[in-house]
């Protein structure tokens, strides 16, 4: 037998039952969980085949997010050795942007998981695998120089307002992670928001550099020639080797990731397809009506897909199934009113820049009833019995 299975098993009768250590039995169990299958397979009938549990679906996630977590890392180092003028090899500017990046995941995952074990205790059931998910995709919506005491904060708030109040993992109405962001967002606008801060290896703040989102053209200019002229062309963006949140800058990752969520069926391909098609159609309108070039409004479909961090949100965290419909018409409305609203606030409200959070938080708050509204739908369509 497994040595560290031998021991677990062993362990078991002092934290369960009326063992001394009975009430940290969800630390335990997740302990377990976290080695070894959640469960074993059931010896009576009746019999559910389905390779897909919890644990797997949330380790197919975190499998998606690699991709912009990895290059959100090298991408902090390239950054930095923009700041300083230098210029580092792969490895050099990688191993810098995970001195930065680490440590945010790492306190967002201890925070995490500490409200979810005390919790867990409270209520007296097991310790949820959501926030394996949860405690990465928050650090990936902030920046690499945000303080460390307001990422415990933000995964605070998201998780124990966001989640726990509502009763816990399947039960919450919010994404907990655009929660904390959210919360963040609101409460320390200077830490993430407008001009985000650039780490810069020979200074202790930073400095600051605006992201695309923040730049508006001059009088009588294009908003495409002013991001030019800023270094932002849409290769840049696609590619995502400009400054912004760790994980939403590379629209390359994102679409790998996308990509591997809809292979795998993990996520909801309605959604994701939707979303763009939403933002598409939504950016042509206003490309299309004629006014001002200072804004957003010309830049075209291309660069506001490229930009910011919606093929992030749609991809990660718009198909969260908890907090989206479960209806499929219902989710393509859904997609759909994500994307018109990520491109309506971005050119309506400057204020906020990146309109993909506001736009998912808002359509979390609208999809029961975007279900409700589908199953009455299919409801009268049936034929009254005789």
């Amino acid at each position: 037998m497994n040595p560290l299975r031998k021991l677990i098993d062993s362990s078991a009768k002092h934290f369960t039952g009326s063992g001394k250590f009975n009430r940290l039995e969800p630390l335990f169990d997740a302990t377990k969980t976290f080695f070894f299958l959640p469960s074993s397979k059931n010896k009576h009938t009746p019999f559910v085949r389905d390779s897909l549990d919890l644990k797997r679906y949330m380790s197919f996630v975190i499998l998606s997010l690699l991709p912009v977590t990895l290059f959100g890392m090298y991408n902090t180092g390239y950054q930095i050795g923009i700041a300083n003028g230098e210029s580092y090899t792969i490895l050099h500017a990688f191993l810098l942007g995970a001195r930065y990046v680490v440590p945010i995941i790492l306190v967002s995952y201890a925070v995490g998981f500490f409200w979810e074990t005390l919790f867990a205790s409270i209520r007296k059931h097991s310790i949820s695998e959501g926030l394996l998910v949860t405690g990465l995709l928050f650090p990936l919506t902030l920046p690499a120089t945000i303080p460390l005491w307001q990422v415990a904060l933000g995964i605070s708030f998201g998780v124990v307002i966001g989640k726990e109040v509502f009763g816990g993992t399947g039960r919450n109405i919010l994404n907990p992670a655009l929660t904390g962001r959210a919360f963040l967002y609101f409460s320390y606008p200077i830490s993430i928001s407008g001009d985000v801060w650039v780490a810069a290896a020979n200074s202790v703040d930073g400095i600051s550099r605006a992201t695309p989102l923040a730049i508006l053209a001059p009088e009588g200019e294009k908003i495409t020639t002013a991001l030019a002229g800023s270094g932002y062309t849409l290769s840049s963006l696609f590619w995502g080797l400009i400054p912004g949140s760790i994980g939403g800058t590379s629209a390359a990752c994102c679409l790998v990731g996308a990509l591997f969520l809809i292979i795998t069926r993990i996520a909801n391909f309605r959604i994701i397809i939707g979303g763009i098609a939403g933002l598409i159609v939504t950016a042509v309108i206003f490309h299309l009506i004629p006014g001002g070039s200072n804004s957003w409004a010309d830049a075209g479909p291309l660069y506001h897909l490229c930009a910011g961090g919606f093929l992030f949100g749609i991809s990660f965290m718009a198909t969260d199934p908890v907090s989206a419909p479960g209806t499929n018409p219902g989710r393509w409305i859904f997609g759909f009113l994500i994307g018109f609203l990520t491109v309506t606030i971005r050119v309506a409200n400057p204020a906020f820049v990146e309109g993909i959070m506001l736009a998912i938080i808002f359509m979390n708050v609208f999809a029961p009833l975007l279900d409700h509204i589908v199953i009455k739908y299919i409801a009268s369509k049936r034929i009254p019995n005789v």
